[in-house]
């Protein structure tokens, strides 16, 4: 599982399309170990239904009795087909639930190492972060003195003040509420 390292960490689709694989992928095994348990409960009722038949058998008549023998080689034949199919199932669980372990194994070691990359990616951001704000601190902004001249003051740049422009003098006293202003 590799991710694409995105400016806040892993592309998210990314990462969410793995955990739906990673999810199916599960869901198939519980699946099988479920079939394979099933199986092996069937079996076990097998099991019994030829033990219960075979006490039967037992009772009934004598080991000399030709139904009887028959009847035990019925039952050990059932028995022993029973406990191969189980054998079998167990042994289709038992690959199944080491399946489902290495998976687990697997993708925990995946997302240390994403986690891993993850890490290294922050810290990396935050160093070169930390470059920024010290060479922003060198850089020094000196004041201006209020008496320099700005390119404004200069010659036929923009008048200091109305007057020196020629203008009129404006009245900076109010006029009386209710009278007209020109």
């Amino acid at each position: 599982m590799r991710f694409s390292v995105v400016e806040t960490g892993y592309d998210q689709r990314q990462v969410d399309s793995c955990l739906d694989e990673l999810g199916v992928r599960l869901t198939r095994l519980a699946a099988r170990a479920e079939v394979a348990a099933g199986a092996g409960r069937e079996w076990d009722q097998i099991r019994q239904e030829a033990t219960l038949l075979r006490g039967l058998v037992d009772r009934q008549g004598s080991p000399t009795d030709d139904a009887a023998v028959a009847a035990r080689r019925a039952a050990s034949a059932v028995e022993r087909e029973a406990a191969e199919i189980l054998a079998q199932a167990r042994g289709e669980l038992d690959a199944a639930r080491e399946e489902a372990r290495q998976l687990r194994e697997r993708v925990y070691a995946e997302a240390v190492q994403a986690r891993r990359e993850f890490e290294a990616a922050l810290h990396e951001r935050r160093r070169r972060e930390a470059r920024v704000d010290q060479l922003l601190a060198g850089v020094a902004a000196d004041a201006v003195p209020a008496d320099t001249p700005t390119a404004a003051a200069s010659t036929g740049g923009v008048p200091a003040t109305r007057a020196a422009a020629g203008a009129p003098e404006v009245s900076a006293q109010r006029p009386e509420p209710g009278t007209r202003v020109a």
